[in-house]
């Protein structure tokens, strides 16, 4: 069974640290795009021999930026060639706080979309304007209350900390104002300065000033102790939730799972083949046109590269890496394949390494990358 990834890569703005596939919405051509989606689509699935899904996600740039048409074009294009059915145990959508109408919400609640994503950043009006972010909290919150009214009981609240200026009292206000809504679902990230952003440039220049390395470690101690408190289990290094609203979708990845990437600039994963979608949209849609399927790059995934990401996309999960489903995965024992790594971490107290799984410390958390980086190329 696989899960099906859909980028829309449209937004009204450019926030200043997003480093993901997008464009301003103005003068694309979005019903063109639309189109030529659901080409990937039917191709996609009928290359497949159309398997089952078991989550749906559409991401962005910014599905919401969709007219209310528009979205309704785009959920019943999944309608007809995915075939959402009983297998399907979640349909989920990342919105906009300052864009979510009623209209819209009834549209996407009528598809059988089940779970929202708002991408909130932070509670702080001042800061958000720093992020390059539109909406203010009154917007979150009555996004959030219109939400409610029209049925969704699913609802993840995405935050961020180590932003320039973000003190630990900001957190600290962010994350109560969210614990305050009842959300079922928090991912809170720390912020990543990645090329070809706004952040990066003023970086590159000497103008922008980031909480210090061991401010941002407080704050990360922050985060998991208030969803402690709230009684919120963190199960990823970034994501914490109610007990069963974990996102499903997501633990694809961290699992290691099979996938559809479809869009502009879409990864996908189907049958041991890691794909890549081109990015910018006349280029995908001419793609489309011409040859049916939109790739730039394609790598089949060797063996060893299967069991390196294994461990380094597990190990994100704060249950860790099952050694009985490692071993049914890959036929062989998962101590006996890296020794001196397991040794090497668990001695530095980064890991734990029990008979049923491997899992991260508390500290081991804190230093994830590390962790990570220690298995590869060990094969």
């Amino acid at each position: 069974m696989k899960s099906a990834y859909i980028h829309i890569p449209f937004c009204e703005h450019i926030c200043h640290y997003c480093d993901f596939n997008k464009f301003f919405i103005q003068s694309q051509p979005v019903d063109e795009y639309l189109r030529s989606l659901e080409k990937e689509m039917i191709n996609s699935m009928e290359a497949a021999g159309h398997p089952e899904l078991r989550t749906i996600f559409i991401g962005g740039g910014t599905p919401t930026s969709l007219s209310a048409g528009q979205l309704e074009q785009l959920l019943d294009s999944i309608r007809r060639i995915l075939k959402p059915s009983e297998s399907l145990v979640e349909f989920a959508v990342e919105a906009n706080p300052d864009d979510l109408s009623a209209e819209k919400l009834n549209v996407l609640k009528a598809a059988g979309v089940d779970r929202l994503s708002f991408g909130v950043q932070t509670f702080e009006d001042d800061l958000l304007k720093k992020i390059g972010r539109v909406h203010k909290q009154k917007d979150v919150l009555v996004s959030f209350d219109r939400a409610r009214t029209a049925g969704f009981g699913n609802i993840s609240l995405d935050l961020m900390f180590g932003l320039p200026g973000q003190t630990i009292d900001h957190l600290g206000a962010s994350l109560d104002t969210a614990l305050a809504l009842g959300a079922e679902h928090y991912s809170v990230y720390s912020l990543i300065v990645e090329p070809k952003t706004v952040f990066y440039n003023l970086m590159k220049k000497g103008r922008l000033r980031l909480p210090p390395q061991d401010q941002e470690a407080e704050m990360y101690e922050l985060v998991m102790q208030k969803m402690n408190e709230a009684g919120i289990s963190q199960y990823e290094i970034s994501n914490y939730a109610k007990k069963g609203y974990e996102s499903k979708h997501n633990l694809t990845y961290w699992s290691n799972e099979e996938y559809f990437g479809f869009g502009a600039g879409a990864h996908g994963y189907i049958n041991g083949e890691r794909t890549v979608n081109a990015g910018p949209v006349k280029h995908y849609i001419d793609l489309i046109d011409k040859c049916g399927f939109p790739y730039k790059e394609s790598h089949r995934v060797t063996r060893n590269e299967q069991i390196e990401e294994e461990l380094f996309l597990g190990l994100r999960k704060t249950a860790g890496v099952s050694k009985d489903r490692f071993f049914e995965k890959y036929g062989k024992p998962l101590d006996d394949l890296f020794p001196e790594v397991l040794h090497s971490l668990e001695q530095k107290g980064l890991i734990m390494n029990t008979d049923k799984n491997v899992f991260l410390t508390h500290h081991g958390k804190l230093l994830g990358n590390e962790v990570f980086q220690a298995f590869l190329g060990e094969l």
